[in-house]
Order: structure tokens, then sequence, then C-alpha cells
């Protein structure tokens, strides 16, 4: 799985073992794992995207986006958090405390191959009403 960011620098904050792939060949990527350095690495690496692991950082999620919100020395950080699973409370909250987008599994996961249209009908309708579809 790749995520892919339109920015120059990027600050990932999750464990060693974090399964989606990133940036394997930018140079100005940076993954850590250590809450402590979350905020030094912010001062070196001037990001414009921090990567947050929701599942790995739930203790202290809450006041590390809340420091960011407050000091408007990081306005222009762009902040997003991983979640395994949806939930719509702590979605909301993520929101209201300052993350700008929520990443789940399914959002990186490859299109299928094939037209893209059918393939997302086919799992709505029955056989028979793809048949009619493929006819006109």
């Amino acid at each position: 799985m790749m995520i892919r960011v339109r920015s120059k620098n990027v600050l990932l904050v999750a464990p060693d073992t974090f399964s989606v792939e990133l940036l394997p060949n930018n140079k100005m990527f940076r993954h850590i794992s250590s809450t402590g350095n979350i905020f030094p690495s912010i001062h070196e690496l001037k990001p414009n995207v921090v990567i947050f692991d929701y599942d790995y950082l739930t203790a202290d999620i809450e006041k590390i986006l809340r420091r960011i919100s407050s000091n408007p020395a990081y306005s222009k950080i762009k902040i997003c958090c991983y979640k395994t699973k949806e939930h719509t409370k702590e979605d909301a909250l993520l929101k209201a405390l300052g993350a700008d987008h929520v990443f789940y599994p399914e959002d990186f996961k490859k299109p299928e191959k094939g037209n893209g249209i059918v393939n997302a009908i086919s799992g709505v309708f029955d056989v028979t009403f793809m048949a009619l579809l493929a006819k006109t």
C-alpha cells in the first residue's frame, strides 16, 4: 500500500512496525516512533504534513493535537490521523482538535482492474440488471 502526499516534508509518527509503505524514495520523509521526538522533529524537519497513527498514540493524541492547534507556528501543517477502524465520536473529536484528514486501511486498497463503474455497480445489483446495462 502507498500513501501519496504532494508535499515536500512529511513526518510519520507510528510504531516501527507500521504496515503501510510510505514514500520510500522521498528524502524529506521522516518516520519516528517516540512521542518525545514529535515536537523536536517538527522543529527540525518543518513538515507540511504530519501523519499520526491513532492506535499507537491513543493515550497522547488529544494532548498532541491540542498543542499543535494552539500554537500559531504550526498553523500551516496539515494533520492526518491513520486509524484501523472508523468511530464516529472519536473521528469527530480528532477533526475538532485540528486533524485535517482521518484515513483508514480501506483508503489504501488498490482499485480493481477493469471498468470501475461496472465493478462498483456489480456489487450492488444482480446479474440480470448488469446484462441490461451492458446492452445500453
